[in-house]
């Protein structure tokens, strides 16, 4: 399949990924969720306190990781900006 992209002019490009498929930008996704929600539980902690269950309840679980493990967290936001500064 890839041939005939190649024969019509057309060529893969990583540019054109989403989110989903390309694992860098899904895990840049999920870090800046994860401090996103930790930092408005920190501001308003009953905008996320009420949704522990359910659908929304992604967001206060990923307020309590950013939470609990924020060395963690930000060595992870760390090294993500240099590879993404530096690497590509």
């Amino acid at each position: 399949m890839w041939r005939s992209a190649a024969r019509w002019g057309h060529q893969r490009s990583s540019e054109a990924q989403s989110a989903i498929f390309n694992f860098q930008s899904l895990l840049t996704v999920i870090l800046l969720l994860i401090c996103t929600c930790a930092y408005i539980r920190s501001l308003a902690p009953s905008l996320l306190d009420k949704n522990k269950s359910g659908l929304l309840g992604i967001f206060w679980k990923c307020a309590r990781i950013g939470e609990r493990k924020s060395p963690y967290v930000a060595v992870c936001c760390v090294v993500m900006a240099f590879s993404i500064l530096f690497m590509q």
